[in-house]
Order: structure tokens, then C-alpha cells, then sequence
């Protein structure tokens, strides 16, 4: 009797220890999951939190509608902040656009971008927390407020990037352009971010009690997979190339001078592109009303003089229409320090800015003697001037007049752009290069005298330029500031480019992201490889585990809750039961 009682009493403090040792896995302190469910539901207490069941779906059904929206949020602005990342090229574009519809200049570019950042960070923080909770085996439940946020990050992405699309579509070409630099490196990105999913697909997957749900979890996975380890067949950059292949290092042309260091189209713009080793000179023609040829890349005096100091009434009149003594009085360079035009900018020393500061708008003539003197190519784009000008008909006269005449300038500097009364320039001046702004057969090139093409970036072919040259057609791409953008352009094999930052793209001893075929082939292979083997040792450690588990089950052990493949619940509603 003694001996039964002995037995019953161990028999009932063995199941007190196993209900303790139980409760104590169900509401210990699991701070990893506590920071988790709370970041992304805002359930901080363990009581709040629910396990996913083997076998069971990994959230409610409401959350599993919202969560493709949380990963489409996610898409779109990722879509968004690459796009806008690699329009950083063009962002003085943007900002002069704005300035235009605004009437004042502020750097909307840079705003853009730190938004679009923001916003990015944000989503992809919440995207991440979702999937570390699925890998712990948590119930997903997002918070109310997270759910507003995600709709405003869905919406701004897919408004901004329609609204873009419709007032700057070809950025989309910068895209593309883009694609040819970062898309090895975007591949390998890709892939890693597949080998860090194959945790909780692996979890998921093994855990499903049904085929049908393991395919369909597994199947998109697989599939998505295999066509990533596929894109390198269809992938081509210029810059993947064999040694020796690469040609010269493009000439380089300032795009206004030096726009970054000093005002555009002052004197001191042109004199530090020369400092800094520029081959050319770009600018921008307007004749005066009393037939002086000037430099204004505007059609107005608004932006870069003080017009609205010395003539308010007057700042949306065309600068056509002034004088030349009166453009003389203005000044061109306070507006330079005050806007800072480009977020790049680099701080400028004391000297420099008091020479900014006593900038005046430049003359055609002196400019073609600063070009002539330091033996510089000059380009640039004529303007006609409006109705009732007194130089409206004879506006490429007077201009070619001040080339010949007055100021001295050797004609084979001159590539002349203007394609109005071409066969007249040709015969006044055969000496000129002639330069066209778009893309033709080469036989009408040659036809026309052509020497050289001006093309947009975005029209960027290595196919071109190569069958151009061929026809000793040479090729200038305008306008490359980013060192990745220019990168291509040297692989593309152009010959020159008009920039805005001459002092930062002479520094580029050869291109970025240059790499052999045989290089390329090594990283692909090893990066494929690398993550086959990863996601294997991923899901047959999620295979072991879950094997071992479910034959502890079988023998009765007592199974960990704070594990992440535990199948049983303890409620509070059982400790009465075997206490009793």
C-alpha cells in the first residue's frame, strides 16, 4: 500500500514537471520573436503571438490577401528607387523642368531620391520581418498602421513612376542603358536574396501535410530560380570584353564650361573646363537685338542673372529681345552661389567664389578667341531669334560673320551643328566640321559632308558607332556626367562626350566594371554553384529536422515549444486537470 502510494505521488510530481517545464517553454522570454512580432504586428507579449500549425496556412485569410500587396509594394518601389537612382545623370534636367513650372529653383531631384529611399527602407524592413517570422514559424499578422503604410508606398510608387513615365519617358532608356553595367551584379544579387527565401520556403514546404500545397509553394520558387540562373545566357554588356579590345579613352567636351564649378556660360566656366583638361567646348547662341551673338542656354535672363533686381519687369521677356548694352549691365554669377545648381557640387574656395560673383554674360567672339587660343574644339546649339527681331532672317549670317571675321578662330575648330542653310555654310566655310544631331544612312551622311554625329545618350549603339566610324564618321554623346554612364560610352566605343563634370570623369583611367568573358563566366558559375548548394544544405537540414521531430513524437518525448518545428499547445486550463 505504502509502496502505491510512493508511486502514485512520483507519478503525479512527474507530471507536475512536465506541466512547469511546459508552461515555462510556452511564456518564457524569447526576445529574438518578441522584437520581430513586435516591429511587425505590434504584439510584444508571447500570449498574443500564434505558432503555425504543421500543416496549416502561415496567417489568416485576410493576411494572406494583403501580403502580395505588401511584396507589390516592395516590386514597385524597388522599380522606382533604381530607376530614379541611375536618373541621377539627369537630374539637373528635372530640376530646370520644375524651375520652368515653379518659377524658382530648388533641387526636387535630390528630395525625389531621398523619398523614394525612405520609403524603399521602410517596406523592404517590413518585408524582411515578415520573413524572418515565417522562418521562426509565426503566424504573420500585420499592424493597422503598417498596412496604411504600405498603401502609401504602393501608391507613390506607382503614381510617381506613371507621371515620369508620361513627362520623361526616355529615362526608361537610361534604364535599359543601365542594365548593361549593373545587370551582373544584379543577378548575383537576386540569387543571394533567393538562398535567404529558401529558409522559410524550405520550413514551409516540408511541413505541409498535402503534395498539392508543397508544389505550389516549391513550384514558383524553383521556376523563379531557374530562370535566374538562365539570365546570363541572354545577357550583353560592352564592357564584358577580351583584353585589349578597348578603345580610346572618349574625349571630353563641356557641356556650358564647367557648370559644377563655376556659372554656365561664363568665362570662367570655359577657362576651368580648360584647367581641368577638356578637349571642346559646348555652349548655347542667342543674338542680341542689335545683332551681338551672346551666350544664354534659356530662352529667358531669369534663372542665371539678376534681371529681377535690375529689371523686374522685364524677367519673362526673351533675352533675344535686350540689347547688348543692357546685357552687359547684368550680372551671371551671383545666381550660381545662391541655388547651388547641382547637389554635387563641391564647395568652392574663397578665390573662386568672388570670381562666380563678377561673372558677366559672355560673347560668342570672346568666346571663340578663349577657344582658339588654348586650341579647344567649340559646339554648339543656334538659336533663332522670335518674331520681329531684327536678325530673324539673317540670324546664321550674322553668326557665321562673327566666326569669320571677327573673331580669328581656325575653322577646323568648329563643328558646326546647325542644319539650316547647311550647303550655304559649306560653301563659305568648308573648313567647319560639319556635325548633325541625328541618325542617318551612312550615305546621306557622307552626302552632306557629316564628320561627326551629336547624339542623345539614349541613343547610345555600339553597332553605330561602329559602322559610323568605319566610314570615318566619329561620335559624340551628350550629356554624360555619371561615371557609369560614361563607362559605357567607352565600351561602346564613342569618341567623345559632352559633360558637366569634366574635373571628376578626367580622373577615370579606364572603365568601370570592365571584365573579360572569361572573368564573367567564373562569377556566374561559381555565384550558381555557391547558391545550389546553399538551398540544398537548406532544405535537407529542414528535411533532417523535421524527420527527427516527428520520430520523437512517435515515442512519446515531450516536444519543445520554444523550437521551431513543435507541434503541441499547453493551455493554461491543463494544470488543473493533473494536479487533481
Amino acid at each position: 500500500m505504502e509502496a502505491t502510494s510512493t508511486s502514485l505521488k512520483r507519478l503525479r510530481f512527474g507530471k507536475l514537471k512536465v506541466v512547469r517545464r511546459r508552461l515555462l517553454q510556452r511564456y518564457e522570454h524569447q526576445p529574438f520573436i518578441s522584437c520581430l512580432a513586435g516591429f511587425y504586428s505590434c504584439r510584444w507579449k508571447r500570449y498574443q503571438r500564434r505558432r503555425t500549425e504543421p500543416g496549416k496556412c502561415c496567417c489568416k485569410m485576410r493576411e494572406c490577401v494583403f501580403f502580395p500587396l505588401l511584396v507589390g509594394a516592395f516590386c514597385f518601389s524597388l522599380v522606382f528607387l533604381y530607376m530614379w537612382g541611375e536618373a541621377k545623370n539627369d537630374y539637373n534636367n528635372f530640376d530646370w523642368y520644375n524651375y520652368g513650372n515653379l518659377g524658382f529653383w530648388f533641387l526636387w531631384s535630390l528630395v525625389l531620391l531621398i523619398v523614394a529611399a525612405i520609403l524603399f527602407m521602410y517596406i523592404t524592413l517590413l518585408l524582411v520581418l515578415a520573413m524572418c517570422l515565417l522562418s521562426e514559424g509565426q503566424q504573420l499578422y500585420l499592424h493597422w498602421s503598417h498596412k496604411i503604410g504600405t498603401f502609401l508606398v504602393l501608391g507613390f510608387s506607382i503614381t510617381a513612376l506613371f507621371i515620369l513615365s508620361v513627362l520623361w519617358g526616355d529615362q526608361w532608356k537610361t534604364v535599359r542603358l543601365s542594365f548593361q553595367i549593373t545587370a551582373p551584379y544584379l543577378h548575383i544579387g537576386a540569387i543571394t536574396i533567393m538562398v535567404l527565401l529558401s529558409w522559410p520556403v524550405a520550413l514551409h514546404a516540408i511541413r505541409a501535410d498535402k503534395k498539392v500545397v508543397q508544389v505550389i509553394i516549391v513550384g514558383p520558387y524553383l521556376a523563379i530560380l531557374l530562370f535566374l540562373f538562365l539570365i546570363p545566357l541572354g545577357m550583353y554588356s560592352p564592357c564584358i570584353r577580351e583584353m585589349g579590345t578597348l578603345g580610346p579613352k572618349p574625349a571630353l567636351i563641356g557641356h556650358r564650361g564647367a557648370p559644377m564649378l563655376a556659372p554656365e556660360n561664363t568665362e570662367m566656366s570655359f577657362q576651368k573646363t580648360i584647367e581641368h583638361g577638356g578637349h571642346g567646348l559646348e555652349t548655347d547662341v542667342t543674338i542680341s537685338y542689335d545683332g551681338v551673338p551672346f551666350l544664354m542656354h534659356d530662352s529667358t535672363l531669369r534663372r542665371t542673372t539678376n534681371i529681377k533686381e535690375v529689371y523686374p519687369n522685364d524677367t519673362a521677356q526673351n533675352a533675344a529681345l535686350f540689347s547688348w548694352d543692357t546685357l552687359e549691365e547684368l550680372n551671371a554669377g551671383t545666381w550660381f552661389l545662391k541655388d547651388k545648381p547641382f547637389s554635387c557640387m563641391g564647395s568652392l574656395s574663397r578665390a573662386d567664389q568672388n570670381q562666380a560673383m563678377n561673372q558677366s554674360i559672355y560673347k560668342l567672339s570672346n568666346f571663340l578667341r578663349l577657344a582658339d587660343s588654348q586650341n579647344k574644339l567649340v559646339i554648339f546649339d543656334l538659336y533663332r531669334p522670335p518674331e520681329k527681331h531684327p536678325y530673324r532672317n539673317s540670324w546664321i549670317n550674322r553668326t557665321l560673320e562673327v566666326i569669320l571675321s571677327e573673331s580669328g578662330i581656325r575653322p577646323h575648330l568648329v563643328l558646326w551643328l546647325e542644319n539650316d542653310m547647311r550647303s550655304f555654310v559649306q560653301s563659305v566655310a568648308p573648313g567647319f566640321q560639319q556635325t548633325t544631331g541625328s541618325k542617318a544612312p551612312v550615305e546621306d551622311l557622307l552626302m552632306d559632308n557629316i564628320v561627326k554625329l551629336n547624339l542623345a545618350y539614349t541613343e547610345m549603339s555600339s553597332e553605330d558607332i561602329r559602322k559610323y566610324a568605319e566610314a570615318n564618321i566619329t561620335t559624340n554623346l551628350y550629356v554624360v556626367n555619371e561615371p557609369w554612364l560614361f563607362s559605357l560610352a567607352w565600351c561602346s566605343g564613342a569618341h567623345s562626350v559632352t559633360t558637366n563634370a569634366v574635373h571628376t570623369l578626367k580622373n577615370l583611367s579606364q572603365p568601370l566594371f570592365l571584365m573579360t568573358p572569361q572573368q564573367y563566366n567564373i562569377m556566374w558559375i561559381l555565384t550558381d554553384l555557391t547558391s545550389v548548394l546553399l538551398i540544398a544544405l537548406i532544405f535537407a537540414l529542414h528535411w533532417w529536422r523535421e524527420r527527427s521531430f516527428s520520430c520523437c513524437a512517435h515515442d512519446g518525448g515531450p516536444m519543445l515549444e520554444s523550437g521551431t518545428y513543435n507541434k503541441f499547445r499547453t493551455e493554461l486550463s491543463d494544470m488543473p486537470a493533473v494536479v487533481a
